[in-house]
């Protein structure tokens, strides 16, 4: 049975790009409704997505209706999923404080289908504080956002704001259309970001790790039914909708919270990066600049995963090996002496991959040696693709 997608155009210069968003979604094999505000019709015509949509586009929401239905109540509830692209400033805030004054807003208000926005505006209404709240208020109540791409903007400046490419939005949207409760009933513990290890009052040793892929991870987890702990070093990640957050500092912080939950979970994904060493001992003040070099006596932390993997009974164990050098010699040693059932090799030296990037290119390896290597994609791709893999095994037990 095909899913229904319910696409909202608003007055944004990037409502051309929709159209390419409306023509992929139907060569998927999705049934796509387009809703225009009349500020997008600004922009493009409305005869454009009738084309490609191959139904009728609504425009007005007091215009005689085509069918005996009330439209914005129909649509709401045919939706399996809503996109707004792109999603202004203006439509944001609408939605966000529960202004329904056109058809897109009424039908958005009305619909229990997630709804994906991609907004698309200029750098420094991007970046208001105004719109940051209705973004992140709008994301605490469940709704899913793809981040705008950095760029030259149609208004001749460079910064954040355009509207990411419609292949990168189809992308996600098909990803919420195909999750299933596939996951339901099982419990996922997953460990994220960096770890710090304190100098002194004022100093740390950390890395450059944002938590992003652990994240993306927990959200796919929990949207596909998992029980899901996200045990989480400092990030300025928001929590994932249905999912339960212990924040934790130190690598020893995140040892004993591991550890404590361990015999709890069915799965636990160890995509956290964590200091493998530690200052031996921390000034009480702080250490105060001399004419001379400082040497720091540092101390071997704890291997977390290595001793879950000696302590592992029916648990699936996935780890991360992040290198920039010998990505398939490090990781495949790393499977042995850790007991996993697999690993995500990403190779940090490959533009696109590893820390901060909202994308990543890697190499899973299993127990057994066999290799599949994945191009360039979205953390939130690669994320459903270790969550299939870790499916695959439940079922094979």
């Amino acid at each position: 049975m095909k899913k229904n997608v319910v696409v909202g155009i608003t007055g944004g210069i990037a409502a051309y790009k929709g159209a390419d968003v409306v023509s992929r979604l139907k060569k998927q094999g999705f049934e796509v409704f387009v809703i225009m505000t009349e500020s997008a019709q600004e922009f493009i015509n409305p005869l454009t997505f009738q084309s490609l949509s191959q139904n009728y586009v609504i425009t007005d929401m007091f215009k005689e209706p085509k069918t005996w239905e009330v439209e914005h109540i129909s649509l709401a509830k045919k939706a399996d999923l809503f996109v707004i692209v792109p999603a202004t400033a203006n439509a944001i805030g609408k939605i966000a404080n529960g202004i329904a004054d056109d058809m897109l807003t009424t039908t958005v208000m009305a619909t229990k289908a997630p709804v994906l926005l991609a907004p698309a505006m200029n750098t420094n209404m991007y970046e208001n504080p105004i719109v940051q709240e209705n973004i992140k208020k709008l994301k605490d109540f469940g709704y899913y956002f793809i981040e705008p791409a950095k760029g030259r903007l149609a208004c001749g400046d460079v910064g954040r704001g355009k509207l990411p490419e419609p292949e990168e939005i189809v992308k996600e949207a098909s990803l919420l259309l195909k999750n299933e409760q596939d996951l339901k009933g099982k419990k996922i513990l997953i460990t994220a970001g960096p770890t710090k290890e304190p100098i002194d009052p004022v100093r740390y040793i950390t890395n450059h790790s944002s938590g992003k892929m652990g994240y993306a991870i927990s959200e796919c987890a929990a949207n596909r039914g998992a029980e899901v702990l996200l045990i989480s070093g400092s990030t300025n990640l928001e929590t994932p909708k249905g999912v339960k957050k212990i924040d934790v500092v130190t690598t020893k912080n995140m040892y004993e919270e591991v550890l404590k939950h361990f015999s709890w979970a069915d799965v636990v994904i160890k995509s956290a990066a964590v200091a493998d060493y530690r200052p031996a001992y921390v000034q009480e003040n702080k250490i105060k600049k001399k004419d001379n070099d400082l040497s720091i006596t540092l101390t071997r932390n704890p291997d977390i995963l290595k001793e879950l993997g000696a302590k592992k009974e029916h648990q699936i164990l996935v780890g991360f090996a992040a290198e920039t050098q010998n990505l398939l010699e490090n990781a495949n040693d790393k499977i042995k002496k850790k007991n996993l059932d697999f690993i995500v090799a990403n190779d940090l030296t490959k533009e696109g991959a590893g820390f901060k990037s909202d994308t990543n290119i890697v190499s899973i390896i299993d127990k057994n040696g066999s290799i599949d290597h994945y191009e360039k994609m979205s953390k939130t791709e690669l994320a459903q693709i270790i969550l299939d893999r870790v499916k695959n095994l439940m079922i094979q037990e």
